[in-house]
């Protein structure tokens, strides 16, 4: 491998996301059980959140692009589904989710370490169908391009997200070296546009797919010695 560039999804790789998203939506829903008294509200699970989230994110699907507008949209429809549909009371849940979503994240322990050593050698890109910025997780002095889908209105595997990855880092996709825990959208996505690909397997599952990464790890530090360092 001739590797210039190490690029990193984002959610459960760099940040546990599920944690996060979980944790940010009981504060909402505490929030939410404190304005309205109903046997509705009382009885919402965070469950029945993430899942009409979800079934109005596949709605909008290529309609809608930004994950804050779409989040937003989700707590109006969460309202109408127990029957107090409120569209300033949605605005104000989406202003306290994302106040403990983004303010809240916690990066896993190998990410720093691991950076500290790659920047060194390497310029480092995020690439997420995600909204975390660098700004928003402390991360702002490490990477050197960004590429979010909801700016460019592709998502990974899309073949065209990586295209634009490589064109920002100014490098050869096969000059990249791609790290991330979703084994469709990180590693099918960049070898199939020819880039080299790290699976990471933090929690050591079974690969039952026919998706064969270039190298497995289920830690980031593990990455330093395939490339050297």
């Amino acid at each position: 491998m001739n590797i210039s560039v190490v690029s990193f999804d984002g959610d459960m790789t760099l940040w546990d996301f599920l944690q996060v998203m979980r944790h940010s939506l009981q504060k909402t829903l505490d929030e939410l059980q404190k304005h309205i008294k109903s046997q509705q509200v009382s009885e919402l699970t965070i469950e029945e959140m993430i899942d009409i989230r979800n079934r109005y994110a596949e709605e909008v699907k290529g309609k809608i692009w930004n994950l804050e507008e779409i989040r937003k949209g989700a707590f109006e429809r969460t309202l109408e589904y127990v029957d107090r549909p409120d569209e300033n009371l949605a605005s104000h849940l989406n202003t306290l989710y994302r106040k403990h979503r983004f303010e809240d994240i916690e990066l896993y322990p190998d990410v720093i370490p691991t950076f500290d050593v790659l920047k060194q050698n390497y310029k480092i890109g995020l690439l997420s169908n995600g909204n975390t910025y660098p700004e928003r997780c402390g991360l702002e002095n490490y990477f050197e391009f960004v590429v979010f889908s909801q700016d460019i209105q592709v998502e990974k595997p899309d073949p065209r997200f990586f295209i634009i990855a490589a064109e920002q880092s100014g490098f050869e996709l096969t000059q990249m070296l791609h790290v991330g825990d979703s084994l469709e959208n990180d590693v099918f996505g960049a070898n199939n546009v020819g880039g080299y690909t790290v699976w990471l397997n933090r929690n050591g599952i079974t690969n039952d797919t026919d998706i064969i990464p270039d190298y497995e790890v289920t830690s980031l530090t593990q990455i330093l010695p395939i490339l050297g360092l």
